[in-house]
């Protein structure tokens, strides 16, 4: 049986993960896993217990296939005909890199308040550069976790 943990007990870590050349959704599963807790002995599924992910080099992401074409997202406006749609490629000419893999992770989270809270904890940068040296970042490997988070 899992112990409850209590507020004042949480520890927050900081994580740091190299987007460049990882394809979308493994990185997307694999944070949503972390911004959650479901890597900790700890986790609850009603408790903010996961950690800050800082993810850099965001512009060099990759899709597997077509999807970089093909993939759409969609959204209403609420107004009769107001559907909307884009593709990555839209996103991408447009340099919201960013909104790719946020809109990845955001729907491998359930929905809620919660999930928002949760979601503020992902930081996705442009580069290798990133403001959060203060809380000193573990780096984790993600292309040595798995051969087929690479994408040639």
């Amino acid at each position: 049986m899992t112990p409850f943990i209590k507020k004042k007990d949480i520890k927050n870590d900081w994580y740091i993960i190299n987007a460049q050349n990882v394809a979308v959704g493994r990185l997307a599963a694999f944070i949503s896993t972390v911004l959650r807790g479901k890597n900790k002995s700890t986790y609850n599924p009603h408790i903010d217990n996961g950690d800050f992910v800082i993810v850099t080099n965001i512009e060099k992401i990759k899709f597997t296939g077509k999807k970089f074409e093909n993939k759409k997202y969609y959204k209403h406006t609420g107004h009769p005909g107001g559907i909307k749609e884009t593709t990555p490629s839209d996103l991408a000419t447009k340099n919201k890199f960013a909104d790719i893999l946020k809109l990845a992770v955001k729907r491998m989270l359930p929905g809620g308040p919660l999930s928002k809270k949760q979601l503020t904890k992902l930081k996705i940068y442009n580069g290798n550069s990133h403001p959060h040296d203060i809380q000193k970042p573990k780096i984790i490997n993600f292309e040595e976790l798995n051969k087929l988070n690479i994408v040639k």
